[in-house]
């Protein structure tokens, strides 16, 4: 039996990073950059007006006020989209919309609300610093800058400085295809006719669901029967995925071929991993294809597949960041526990007062589904630990953030 951050260390040892492709912008979102982008010329590319107003010299209106405004000759109106042919000299203005760019001759924008139109004049009321209301060429990006990384998470903010960039396809890594692979006589599929003795394959949808939460592509392979020739046919089909995933058949029962199979067709490295659940959990090669075999109990599977498939499928796909956050709460009830194990404990989380609090999610059975669709968490409580009391504060591995979105914005709280 390994332990829990032996197992980690070894399987990301092992998993290597995808290429890359080409996208439009618009489908590259929440993918990772495979390129650094560098900027081929200042943004903006000009000094431009960041306000509706007038462009004027500011020696013209220095000490103008209300009671004695500087009075200047309006040579024309300058659009946003246009430039202004000519250059401003002594006592001219010409007025500017948002995004024009500055007129020769001009160093200062007065805002339209410190002005008063007086036919073809214009009087300046309140005069701004020298300077004041222009956005400068390359103040925001300088040509030649380094904008984005190789390894960026691309954000909204991201696509909008690639276009900016003029941009339109940008390299990023590609999204593993995950194999998912259920076995066993007992399962059937979600559409057969219920039988007495047999349980629906739910493994199949919950980890197909944590695959695309992931980013990777899940490629569902249906149910193995405990027969030598259709696993291995099966496990074969897989291959053509950039990982594999199996659920159920790597315990120690009579019927669990699935071990067997896997030890003929490649190299696997380790069969338990000293945790709960998740226990039972190989992991190895075959034709060079990482492979996970899960335990068949569904929360085993997806507490499983949450400390060791997330991780690399996010490793795959050329993720800096591999885990989930987590975050410190305070227990609200005594947890006991087996010595030698790290015990992930499914659990609802309540802020409170500026604290969080963590109570679980009731029985703790590897069976028992419905106890992942409450958690909000994982507490994890370490091997050494035999019993967490109530008032102790623990670990906890977020597995919903959004418990912490706010019913209003904070400014409005």
């Amino acid at each position: 039996m390994i332990l829990v951050e032996e197992a980690l260390h070894h399987i990301l040892e092992k998993i290597p990073r995808l290429g890359s492709q080409r996208l439009p912008i618009l489908q590259a979102r929440a993918r990772v950059l495979a390129e650094d982008i560098l900027s081929s010329r200042d943004i903006p590319p000009w000094d431009n007006s960041a306000m509706d107003g007038y462009a004027v010299r500011w020696e013209d209106i220095q000490g103008a006020c209300r009671e004695k405004p500087a009075v200047l000759k309006v040579l024309g109106d300058l659009p946003a989209g246009q430039v202004f042919k000519g250059r401003g000299g002594p006592g001219e203005a010409v007025r500017i919309m948002t995004g024009a760019p500055l007129p020769a001759g001009f160093d200062t924008v007065v805002q339209v609300e410190d002005t008063e139109k007086d036919g073809e004049r214009v009087k300046i009321l309140l005069p701004p610093e020298k300077g004041k209301n222009i956005r400068f060429s390359g103040e925001d990006v300088k040509a030649g800058e380094k904008i984005l990384e190789a390894g960026d998470l691309l954000r909204p903010a991201h696509i909008g400085m690639l276009a900016s960039l003029q941009r339109s396809m940008v390299s990023v890594y590609q999204r593993p295809r995950v194999a998912i692979l259920s076995t066993g006589d007992e399962l059937l599929e979600i559409d057969e006719p219920w039988e007495e003795g047999k349980i629906v394959n739910s493994n199949s949808y919950s980890l197909a669901s944590l695959v695309s939460e992931s980013g990777g592509i899940p490629l569902q392979l249906g149910i193995a029967r405990d027969r030598r020739e259709e696993l291995a046919a099966k496990i074969q089909q897989g291959l053509v995925a950039d990982l594999l995933v199996t659920s159920g058949g790597v315990s120690v029962g009579d019927y669990d071929l699935v071990k067997t199979m896997l030890n003929e067709l490649g190299r696997m490295n380790f069969w338990k991993v000293a945790m709960r659940p998740g226990q039972p959990l190989a992991f190895g090669m075959i034709a060079g294809k990482p492979l996970f075999g899960l335990p068949g109990n569904p929360v085993s599977s997806m507490v499983s597949f949450e400390q060791f498939v997330r991780p690399s499928i996010l490793k795959m796909s050329g993720h800096q960041n591999l885990f989930r956050p987590a975050l410190r709460a305070i227990l609200r009830e005594d947890i006991p526990k087996k010595a030698g194990l790290v015990h992930f404990i499914r659990c609802r989380l309540i802020p409170e007062k500026g604290k969080v609090y963590a109570t679980t999610t009731g029985e703790q059975g590897s069976g028992i589904l419905s106890s992942m669709v409450k958690a909000q968490g994982l507490v994890v409580l370490p091997r050494e630990q035999t019993l967490a009391r109530a008032g102790e504060e623990v670990s906890v591995i977020l597995l919903d953030p959004s418990i912490f979105h706010l019913a209003s914005p904070p400014f409005l709280s």
